[in-house]
């Protein structure tokens, strides 16, 4: 069997070669460069490039808390949550002998990267080593699949996860199995939405110090592709609203990296003088505008101004959005700043409000021209206490604020506020009332931190959105609860076993046949946490304590009776449960065969068979005519013979019989002959 766990021993070398796999370079293969996902569109991916680049967690394979799979020949795709529910998904192998596995991670607040080192972002995954179709399903099974041996035909679909309104999240899809055979990814059956339905439009616009270049941002990042790059000025997506300079060429901002951006660069043929300007989105020579994810195009006509203004510093403009236990600020601005006069300490800003933070490093995402858009503030540990916070530009270690892409520097003394949310725990306390036809399990989740949002699951089917809920269970055994709390910022997932072990049940097994001689014999089979048995075997005689009762013989005339034993357990919660057999004493259990039989209907000596056969095994019944022909065999003393052959009434005669069986007690064979005559 070949297993996709990567042994901890091993992990050392891992990070070091990759084992000699081939190191991840295609977009889309890493964390950082994912695909953006639209989820009413398929995406087809015609083959895949051999590579790896690091293992992620898996919870619970292996017999360890956390194993170690390897991301071997991955792609991964990058999407944002619009509306909570369920994602449903199907991969579909082009190759149907493929191994396919797959993992989804909450991302929200961290580098897409932190996948890696942190298995705490893990939602749900896949990586049964059974060949063809997998994905999310409303079928699938509720706990990870873990590396197998293909013959096992583990299950290939896991439950449908639950997904949270803004938060983000990354799909990694693993092709475990040696080729380039690629596949396609689908969305839907869940509940969420991952489609962004916001029509994309132009943002805003700035101009470069040297007014050469117009930077024009778009509300939601758009498709690289569908940028027009060259051309003659009416070639491309945009239009400038002066005779004095225009448009001789286009770039998708970090475009190299990604396929999706926000930003195009428009280079102009001469620069503007200081004034008001008006950029206009057209088709370009492609045919269409800038289009999302999705294929929405921005509409044509839509305009953003630029103006053209004096030399001035860039004020501190915004900051993004923190996510949970954020580790990470980003500032953005609206002139790029120079990335050389960041202080790479971090020193040029401080971090003040409710809990301590200290900032560990800051960069920008720094294009070939040494600028960028933003800075990027790392944290020595995340913000977990939630409040408002204030985040002040400072003089840095090296003796500046921050300096423009124009040569100016900002003030000291300028800051900026943003709040930051507690984290949860998703930790619940239970109450279990036993009872004897069902048990009540009070669940109870203190709350608190804003958490607003309570998500649980019941052996991975019954569902409840309330803080607080109760389930009555009429089956007993362990039960598997999990559950999800958010504050719509901050999520947590705890998953806990619930014990049932109040089954009750009462079963027995007896001699249910038994000849004059025989002694019946008892086997309770019964289960529970039993404190009394109460016996009744049917002739008056009783036992109300000992969970078996004695051998027992039934003493009757020389008559076929049936008896009716009975057991009443009872448990140490007062619920009772009975089982009862039938137990038949027969008059004699002497094997013979009668010497004559009339197989006229009349329900009395109508069949030709070896009677009270009840102890004889093996046993081969025949009958021959006078020709010495066969007419009857059975190994079922109980099928007797009705006097015909294939249909046809025989007449009246004389017919032999052999008898071949083994007493069951004794074990002694028998073999005997005779002859029985039919009388019509």
């Amino acid at each position: 069997m070949i297993v996709k766990r990567i042994s901890l021993l091993l992990l050392t070398l891992l990070l070091v070669c990759k084992i000699g796999a081939q190191t991840c370079t295609t977009l889309g293969q890493t964390p950082s460069t994912a695909f953006p996902v639209c989820g009413t569109l398929d995406f087809s991916q015609s083959s895949v490039p051999i590579c790896s680049t690091n293992p992620v967690y898996v919870p619970g394979c292996s017999g360890t808390s956390n194993a170690l799979y390897e991301d071997k020949n991955p792609f991964w795709y990058k999407f944002t949550c619009y509306q909570t529910g369920t994602l449903g998904f199907l991969i579909t192998p082009n190759d149907l002998g493929d191994d396919y596995d797959w993992q989804l991670f909450d991302v929200t607040g961290h580098d897409p990267n932190d996948v890696f080192i942190n298995s705490k972002l893990f939602v749900s995954g896949n990586w049964s080593g059974s060949y063809g179709l997998t994905g999310a399903s409303s079928s699938g099974v509720g706990n990870i699949q873990c590396g197998s041996d293909p013959a096992a035909n583990v299950p290939r679909f896991s439950m449908m996860p639950t997904i949270i309104k803004g938060h983000n999240y990354i799909l990694l899809i693993s092709h475990f199995t040696d080729s380039q055979s690629g596949y396609k990814l689908s969305f839907g059956g869940g509940s969420a939405s991952i489609t962004d339905t916001t029509r994309p439009r132009l943002k805003s616009a700035s101009i470069s110090c040297d007014a050469t270049k117009i930077t024009v941002i778009a509300n939601k990042k758009v498709q690289c592709n569908s940028v027009v790059t060259t051309g003659n000025p009416n070639d491309f997506d945009f239009t400038l609203s002066t005779g004095v300079s225009h448009i001789i060429a286009a770039t998708g901002f970090n475009c190299s990296n990604s396929f999706d951006m926000d930003t195009v660069i428009l280079t102009l043929s001469n620069p503007l003088p200081v004034g008001s300007y008006v950029v206009t989105m057209q088709n370009g020579k492609d045919g269409n505008t800038l289009l999302d994810n999705c294929g929405t195009s921005i509409p044509q006509g839509d305009q953003v101004g630029v103006d053209v203004l004096p030399q001035q510093p860039t004020p501190m403009d915004s900051i993004q959005p923190v996510g949970c236990s954020p580790n990470s600020l980003q500032l953005v601005f609206k002139k790029n700043i120079n990335c050389s006069s960041i202080a790479a300490d971090g020193s040029d800003f401080l971090v003040t409000g409710p809990g301590n933070v200290v900032i560990g490093s800051a960069s920008g995402i720094c294009n070939s021209d040494n600028l960028s858009p933003v800075i990027n503030i790392n944290l020595n540990a995340p913000i977990v206490k939630g409040g408002v916070y204030h985040i002040t530009l400072k003089s840095g270690s090296d003796g500046n604020t921050i300096i423009d892409e124009c040569g100016q520097q900002t003030p000291a003394g300028a800051s900026l506020d943003f709040i930051a949310v507690d984290t949860v725990s998703a930790d619940f306390t239970y109450q279990v009332l036993l009872g004897c036809n069902y048990d009540t399990i009070n669940f109870n989740h203190v709350g608190g931190n804003g958490i607003n949002l309570w998500n649980w699951t019941f052996d991975g089917a019954n569902n409840s959105s309330q803080q607080n809920p109760q389930v009555i269970y009429s089956v007993y055994g362990d039960k598997n609860v999990q559950l999800i709390v958010s504050n719509g910022v901050c999520s947590d997932t705890v998953t806990k076993i619930v014990s049932l072990d109040n089954e009750l049940k009462a079963a027995f097994e007896t001699t249910n046949i038994l000849c004059p001689e025989d002694l019946a014999t008892f086997k309770n089979n019964s289960i529970g946490n039993i404190v009394s048995f109460d016996w009744n075997l049917g002739d008056g005689s009783a036992d109300d304590f000992q969970p078996t009762p004695a051998d027992h013989r039934y003493v009757a005339p020389n008559v076929e009776k049936i008896y009716t034993a009975k057991l009443i357990v009872r448990n140490n919660l007062g619920c009772y449960d009975t089982a009862v057999q039938q137990i038949r004493k027969l008059r004699s259990c002497y094997i013979a065969v009668p010497n004559a039989f009339t197989p006229n209907g009349d329900g009395i000596n109508d069949y030709l068979y070896p009677l009270n056969a009840y102890k004889a095994g093996n046993l081969i019944f025949r009958v021959y005519n006078r020709y010495g022909q066969l007419v009857f065999e059975t190994t079922d003393w109980t099928r007797k013979w009705d006097g015909t052959i294939r249909g046809v009434e025989q007449g009246t005669g004389t017919y032999v019989w052999t008898l071949q069986y083994t007493e069951k007690d004794s074990g002694k064979k028998f073999s005997l002959k005779g002859t029985s005559t039919l009388i019509r």
